[in-house]
């Protein structure tokens, strides 16, 4: 009799650090929406469901970032806050005839930033406000919204991003979604309260799923910084050799990256309640080097994408017969460093981040069994099958019907219901099934591709870490003569400075206007930090890294696993 096939889904949830250095200000309200839409929802759908259960992972730059945006939210409500330091939620909040031209110009511009067909037009009164402002433009008469235009338009794009769950079941969201146009000051009120107690309520409500059993929560090094690159950039050209890498170390970087590794530990335990047993390395960017300071630091497993393991294999294993090496979890290490790595299904995960939003969600569902039973059969005469599903949670769902609140109930059950399948979690497999397999020699990859190139190995790229190294060596030589609170704080910006994100967004492959952004936001953190040591910031800063251009797909948000997908 062949044993059930374990099926574990891993959501990642992480942002940028979009809080300007200078200002103290978001420079974008993802943080936020994705809170109040996907974190949210994802929670909420699994305790609906008491056989259900998922691995989230939390990077805790991300929680830190939520924190603020709820005290700020609770404050300002409270009245010992007199301004919001996002210029989104300021707009939602703004009284009879504070906006001005500045702010309708600048709602205008980001109040139509959604999925048009599942959240826009879903709702008659806000395709009427997107209708209008496209008349408006086109007859260059835009003076002519008035401010019951602008006060409807902000408080539609935060009910069309409020999770489906909450548009379902919250009383407030049910009447202001009925009321439909005409919304006072007290109808923004209550719905900046309603924002307020979904982002205050994010860490119990993933604390009881814990202790539910349902949920295992992981973190990742505290900013999101590719560590394989910390620890030495030669680690890019293993599988790119003739990727562009500086002609330095990054200093220290062992150091660094041991910093973000126990910060992540210690941080994670404070706002959940536990120390993590997995963690999710920043991209899933791995190296030998990377995974010893992980199973060092006290990580019982990580995760990362096929493509390194049929790099580390030195062939493709979707081309070698029943395809079993990618269904169970392998060793890595020796002694103290030794931890169990899950490699990530590429063509399960990206099916679900790209494809079944456009299908009919009992289609997409039946299809997602169909791929499961074929795994379950070329897994047959295993000990301990095992499918690992990892994915971005939060960007995905905008392109679902409902925010994907039918298909992911359904196919949560859909598994329940089966007895071929068990739905797991990463700990609770290996507390039954101990991992085995020894993987001798681990190339060094992160989940896109399969290799570093998303971070290293183009001029613009590049450069951004040739800025970071001036500004750590400066960070070397001031830091130390400073007092204890500006060392900390000094140190706090050099984490934000060392997360991934800035490079991700680097290229000409990804639309200018969000390299634009990433690339300003990159730089202000730098000129921040050498402010933080005391230091004049070179003139270089005030120099573009990268103009991008081009047309990723999902605008580069997402991205698939593997390079031929």
């Amino acid at each position: 009799m062949s044993k059930p096939l374990s099926v574990i889904f891993y959501w990642h949830m992480h942002q940028p650090f979009y809080r300007e250095a200078d200002t103290g200000r978001y420079h974008l309200p993802w943080v936020y929406l994705h809170a109040m839409k996907d974190y949210t929802d994802m929670a909420e759908i699994l305790s609906q469901i008491p056989d259900a259960k998922a691995v989230i992972n939390y990077v805790p730059s991300l929680v830190a970032q939520i924190e603020d945006y709820a005290e700020h939210l609770r404050d300002y409500l409270n009245g010992t806050q007199h301004d919001l330091n996002d210029p989104l939620l300021a707009a939602l909040a703004h009284k009879p005839g504070q906006l001005q031209q500045q702010d309708h110009a600048y709602l205008l511009e980001s109040c139509f930033r959604l999925n048009h067909e599942r959240n826009l037009h879903r709702y008659p009164d806000f395709s009427r406000l997107w209708n209008m402002a496209e008349h408006a433009k086109s007859h260059d008469a835009v003076e002519y919204l008035g401010e019951s235009f602008y006060s409807d338009l902000v408080t539609w794009y935060h009910l069309a991003w409020l999770g489906e769950t909450v548009r379902q079941r919250n009383f407030v969201a049910r009447r202001l979604i009925e009321k439909g146009t005409g919304f006072t000051y007290q109808d923004r009120r209550d719905l900046l309260t309603l924002i307020a107690s979904l982002l205050a309520e994010i860490p119990s409500m993933h604390r009881d799923l814990v202790a539910s059993g349902q949920v295992e929560l992981t973190t990742t090094p505290y900013a999101h910084p590719i560590i394989p690159l910390m620890l030495d950039f030669n680690t890019a050209l293993e599988t790119v050799p003739d990727a562009i890498i500086p002609a330095e170390q990054y200093p220290g970087g062992r150091e660094r990256a041991q910093d973000h590794i126990d910060l992540a530990r210690s941080h994670h335990a404070e706002r959940f309640g536990s120390v993590p047993a997995g963690c999710w390395p920043a991209e899933g960017a791995v190296s030998k080097d990377t995974l010893a300071m992980l199973g060092e630091s006290g990580f019982q497993w990580c995760a990362t994408g096929e493509s390194v393991l049929h790099h580390s294999m030195k062939f493709n294993i979707r081309e070698q017969q029943g395809n079993r090496d990618l269904y169970h979890p392998w060793l890595v290490g020796d002694g103290d460093q030794e931890i169990t790595c899950f490699f990530r299904d590429d063509r399960l995960s990206d099916l679900l981040g790209f494809e079944y939003s456009r299908w009919d969600c009992q289609d997409a569902i039946n299809n997602f069994m169909h791929e499961l039973a074929g795994i379950h059969h070329r897994t047959k005469g295993m000990e301990a099958p095992v499918v690992s599903i990892i994915m971005d949670g939060e960007n995905a769902w905008e392109h679902y019907h409902e925010n994907a609140l039918p298909f992911l109930t359904q196919l949560y059950q859909s598994i329940i219901d089966h007895e071929d399948y068990n739905l797991t979690t990463f700990s609770d497999y290996l507390a039954a099934s101990p991992a085995t397999d020894k993987l001798d020699k681990l190339t060094s990859g992160s989940w896109v591709y399969g290799n570093l190139s998303t971070w290293i190995g183009d001029r613009a790229k590049t450069r951004a870490w040739e800025l970071l190294i001036d500004a750590k060596k400066a960070f070397d030589a001031h830091a130390d003569a400073l007092n204890a609170e500006q060392k900390a704080d000094a140190t706090e910006q050099l984490r934000i400075c060392e997360g991934s994100d800035w490079c991700w967004w680097f290229g000409d492959y990804n639309p200018g206007a969000a390299v634009r952004d990433f690339d300003q936001l990159y730089r202000r953190h730098l000129k921040k930090l050498y402010q933080l040591l005391g230091c004049i910031a070179p003139a270089s800063l005030d120099e573009d890294i990268s103009r991008g251009g081009g047309d990723a797909e999902g605008g580069g948000t997402m991205r698939r696993g593997g390079a031929d997908s």
